[in-house]
């Protein structure tokens, strides 16, 4: 990646960071690579026999689990047996050297091992640890296990997914990457906080709490009054036209009208219809939305006329918001990542793996993007280095 003149590239931001994590599973592991792409030091804690149970979801990645090599990447693996007094002792040494301590064990787990916030933070001031529960640390669920769908469900998320027949999974762990995003800035956050103070931080994200948060649309919608959304399948609950619409060729494109102006254009540039944008069924969104199964029998009447790509061409013209619905294995192509060189490789125990950069860019410096560890990898290494 070039750099601009004057954008010198340094070091990675984090580094010089050391974090100790007891993770397992996404939300956990999903923040900590966010932060070892950052140059951060992740010593990764791992049980004996099989380490996290994310390395056994699948072994679609050439052999490896896809959802380990996903958020696992930079990582040092270190296999302890904390029952161990030697090992736990281990664990001990690491934490009076690291700057950040993440666990997501089960309910009450992290306290009976002594690794309660208060304990840790008692005696080491600056350590900053952040625990990750499904509910909280109180409350009547503040013991019930938590899994990403399970999350989604109570948050009312599955409740908007699907079509009107039936409740879907969303196709993504999106309460597992809520909570793992908020526990990743609220990490950062404490770091900046402890260059004016001097003192570490106790944080704690449950995935109730953050897909709570992603739910303030559909909560605001109905909370005074207005009657609940429905599952809309692949169309938009509250805006219309928002959604697929059938082509001539028998594929689909999506469009996105967000305001009367656009409204006009489509009429105008597209359907060809400028009348129909005065029509009083379609004379603002709440009144498209209400008409919608009638608006989408006009548009596809028109859209018959043409290909998905023809359609495609004639939105793009008029500035109206589109998009082709596309496979994973289409995603992985798609030209916009390749013009803009997103894809990297890194190592992993089975060879190298191609992955995408991180979101954010940095003018002058790229992400670290190290290897995924195998079990046990960097165990006798650390050992070594902590006196073990």
């Amino acid at each position: 990646m070039s750099s601009s003149p004057g954008e010198a590239a340094s070091g990675p931001p984090l580094r010089g960071v050391t974090v100790v994590a007891l993770e397992q599973a996404v939300a956990a592991p999903f923040a900590t690579r966010q932060l070892a792409d950052l140059g951060a030091r992740v010593i990764k804690i791992e049980r004996p026999g099989g380490g996290d149970f994310a390395r056994h979801y699948d072994r679609r990645a050439k052999g490896l689990s896809a959802y380990f090599v996903w958020i696992n990447r930079g990582k040092e693996s270190v296999v302890l047996d904390l029952k161990d007094d030697a090992d736990r002792s281990l664990l001990d040494r690491l934490l009076a050297r690291a700057d950040v301590f993440v666990q997501n064990l089960g309910p009450g787990a992290a306290a009976r091992l002594g690794l309660a916030p208060a304990a840790l933070r008692a005696t080491h001031p600056r350590l900053i640890t952040c625990d990750v529960t499904g509910y909280g640390a109180d409350g009547p669920y503040r013991d019930k296990k938590a899994y990403d769908l399970l999350v989604q469900c109570e948050a009312g998320l599955v409740s908007l997914t699907g079509d009107p027949g039936a409740p879907a999974r969303p196709g993504i762990s999106v309460a597992d990457i809520a909570g793992g995003m908020y526990v990743y800035t609220g990490i950062l956050t404490a770091l900046y906080e402890r260059e004016r103070t001097g003192k570490g931080s106790r944080l704690s994200v449950s995935l109730f709490d953050a897909l709570a948060e992603w739910m303030g649309h559909p909560y605001f919608a109905e909370a005074y009054g207005g009657p609940p959304l429905a599952r809309s399948g692949a169309r938009h609950p509250s805006i219309s036209p928002y959604g697929p619409y059938g082509c001539g060729d028998g594929a689909r494109v999506f469009l996105s009208v967000q305001n009367d102006r656009e409204w006009v254009a489509l009429c105008e540039r597209v359907l060809r219809r400028p009348g129909l944008s005065r029509d009083p069924r379609f004379a603002d969104n709440a009144a498209r939305h209400a008409h919608d199964a009638e608006l989408t029998d006009v548009i596809e009447e028109c859209f018959a006329a043409h290909t998905a790509d023809g359609v495609v061409a004639l939105l793009d013209g008029a500035g109206i918001a589109n998009a082709r619905l596309r496979t994973v294995a289409e995603f992985a192509d798609h030209p916009q990542l390749t013009a803009r060189d997103r894809w990297r490789e890194f190592p992993s125990p089975a060879g190298m793996l191609r992955g995408l950069l991180p979101p954010v860019e940095v003018a002058g410096r790229e992400a670290v993007m190290g290897a995924v560890p195998g079990l046990g990898e960097h165990t006798a290494a650390i050992r070594a280095e902590f006196g073990a």
